[in-house]
């Protein structure tokens, strides 16, 4: 056959319509897709505990594939709502929170719900303007109650391992009752020890105008002037701060290591104290898992917005981890910490 301009041009048209056919059937590449954002805002990200929330939440978000975290400091009301408009301006489509103030939480919503985002809380439940829980916002959290009551049972068994007189002994439990996690955690922590038989009238409560180390101390000042004739005391509180605390008041007051016990919560918080070369009266703390509530957090709020899969309104993370001077780098390390 004569191969003809007019044959060329027939030729190639053929190979261009069957290139083109061929190029249609292939699937299309993943990783030319946006990515699915997703926000995570927490109210301390100096904090250890925010910190590896957010490692975790990376780690989610790259084991789903195609995921972004946007990582936001909101350590108050105004930044929290301007962090929600950033997120809508980024393409976000949901977002996990760990609120700087429970009371935000119908104004958090509104601007939710305006932006058609998805919204999970975590560590900190959200209030109504009554003050109630908003039950509907899905959240996860540590089991408050049962850590506190951990944290009961730990103080009493060690109050029975040093033979100590039980009437000359009493509980500095420091207070913070308007927030809902930490009353959960204290109310634990008490009925622990009254089951354990612990008598209830030398419990003493002192609430703090602060969950920190300041605040705390003030608190248990003012409990333990009042207290002179106890020798040994059990310290509770909400989080490693209040407990700390509470161990440097009964310092400045005169008592000895061995008449104190201190057991905090979060674990995060203890290290400084746990790495002193002698023992003081704060004997540990309980680690529950931010690792957890970070990873778990994302993965479900991936499937809301990708699958449509809402997540269950209420999720407690239990069985703490009891961090002690022997053990404390080892469990940390595990966490990621």
């Amino acid at each position: 056959m004569k191969f003809t301009k007019r044959t060329f041009m027939k030729s190639l048209l053929a190979v261009s319509v069957l290139g083109f056919a061929g190029l249609s059937s292939l699937p299309a590449y993943s990783n030319t897709e946006d990515p699915l954002k997703l926000g995570f805002l927490v109210k301390q990200p100096e904090e250890p505990w925010f910190q590896t929330e957010w490692t975790f939440a990376d780690k989610a978000a790259a084991d789903l594939g195609n995921v972004q975290i946007i990582k936001i400091a909101v350590p108050d009301g105004e930044k929290t709502l301007n962090a929600i408009d950033n997120l809508a301006a980024n393409g976000a489509k949901g977002f996990v929170i760990c609120t700087p103030d429970p009371k935000l939480g119908p104004a958090i919503m509104a601007k939710a719900r305006s932006y058609k985002m998805k919204v999970i809380t975590v560590d900190d439940q959200f209030l109504n303007a009554a003050g109630e829980p908003m039950t509907q916002v899905p959240l996860i959290m540590m089991a408050a109650e049962e850590i506190g009551q951990r944290q009961g049972q730990e103080l009493y068994k060690e109050m029975l391992n040093r033979k100590w007189d039980v009437k000359e002994t009493a509980v500095l439990a420091i207070t913070a009752d308007e927030l809902d996690t930490a009353r959960r955690r204290t109310e634990g922590s008490i009925s622990a020890l009254i089951a354990s038989g612990f008598p209830e009238k030398q419990i003493y409560k002192s609430p703090t105008k602060s969950n920190d180390i300041p605040g705390a101390l003030d608190a248990a000042n003012s409990m333990l002037v009042q207290h002179p004739e106890v020798k040994n005391w059990l310290i509770v509180g909400m989080n490693d701060n209040t407990v700390l605390g509470g161990v440097r008041a009964t310092e400045g007051q005169g008592f000895k290591a061995t008449n104190v016990v201190g057991i905090g919560i979060n674990g995060t918080d203890a290290v400084n104290e746990l790495s002193k070369p002698n023992p003081t009266g704060f004997l540990g703390s309980l680690l529950p898992s931010p690792d957890v509530h970070g990873y778990r957090s994302v993965e479900l709020l991936y499937k809301w917005v990708k699958d449509d899969v809402e997540p269950e309104k209420f999720i407690a993370i239990g069985d703490p981890v009891f961090l002690k001077r022997e053990n404390f780098k080892e469990e940390l390390a595990k966490k990621g910490l």
